[in-house]
């Protein structure tokens, strides 16, 4: 049993850790800072599902890779009966407080805590992009789902976003050491683009596979964005908090700088991108109906 603190406790079953390492022990940063951008495909994904159910009230939603809770709380928020998975206490001890009404569980694709054909709807906000198996993960999230239920994912696509151009310009301007890019093997990885994502969820076994891409304006408060690399959260940050107090000192001096023009009434905008993609699980006969 791992405490939450407040008599609150979680069973840890089947936790799978692999792919987390970015995201263990980051919750409060992440909170503070990339949990605002991640936030902002939350409707959309919960729309796409909404659609094909006809509804989220009484429905049964698993968020896989649930984090700090925003999309559950907005979920609850629509009459959808949640369950919230996420590997690392830390950030369910967020989520406790922000969806208190939700069940939440330790654990992890593709070793999902869940009995299979449960869920009217499954959803994963940005975790197959952070997994060691895509296939696997989505895989499992289709266990989980029942006949004809959703299954519904958002992951960022492969080509360089403006917040990852940041932080390219941070690290350049600063001079930090920074270690080359890691990639999956070519058996496990998969295309980050629309069709890459379809392929990926028809390859599940999936049914009426449909995938768009998003784009929003993602603003936030200078200093609770730089809050996710100085506290370690990403890849991003494991460079920040590798270095030397000085240049830690640096390279927050020459993010500063750079994010001076594209600040906007005391926040920084930035656009983001992500891809949505939605299938359901076979059914042979009744579909689209919660029960």
């Amino acid at each position: 049993m791992t405490s939450l603190g407040g008599g609150y406790h979680l069973t840890t079953i089947g936790t799978d850790q692999r792919g987390t390492s970015n995201w263990a022990g980051v919750g409060r940063p992440y909170s503070q800072s990339f949990a605002h951008l991640c936030a902002g495909a939350i409707v959309p994904l919960l729309d796409a599902t909404e659609a094909v159910l006809g509804r989220s009230a009484g429905c049964r939603l698993a968020d896989v890779g649930c984090g700090t809770g925003n999309l559950t709380a907005r979920a609850i928020d629509r009459g959808a009966e949640v369950t919230g998975i996420d590997p690392d206490a830390e950030m369910l001890a967020l989520a406790r407080a922000t969806a208190p009404h939700a069940e939440l569980l330790l654990g992890g694709v593709p070793n999902l805590p869940l009995a299979p054909d449960t869920f009217d709807a499954v959803v994963a906000n940005f975790v197959v992009n952070h997994v060691d198996d895509p296939r696997a993960a989505v895989a499992d999230l289709k266990r989980v789902c029942r006949p004809g239920g959703v299954v519904a994912v958002t992951m960022w696509p492969s080509e360089l976003s403006a917040i990852n151009r940041l932080w390219s310009d941070v690290v350049e301007a600063s001079g930090a050491a920074a270690p080359g890019q890691q990639r999956l093997p070519e058996d496990k990885d998969f295309d980050r683009t629309e069709q890459g994502l379809n392929e990926l969820l028809v390859g599940a076994g999936l049914d009426e596979v449909q995938t768009e891409t998003l784009a929003w304006d993602f603003a936030i408060d200078a200093e609770d964005l730089w809050a996710g690399p100085a506290g370690g959260v990403g890849g991003i940050g494991k460079i920040v908090t590798s270095q030397s107090p000085s240049m830690q000192s640096t390279m927050r001096h020459e993010y500063l700088r750079l994010v001076a023009p594209m600040t906007s009434g005391g926040k920084v905008v930035l656009p983001a991108v992500a891809l949505l993609g939605i299938g359901q699980a076979p059914q042979p006969d009744r579909l689209g109906t919660c029960y």
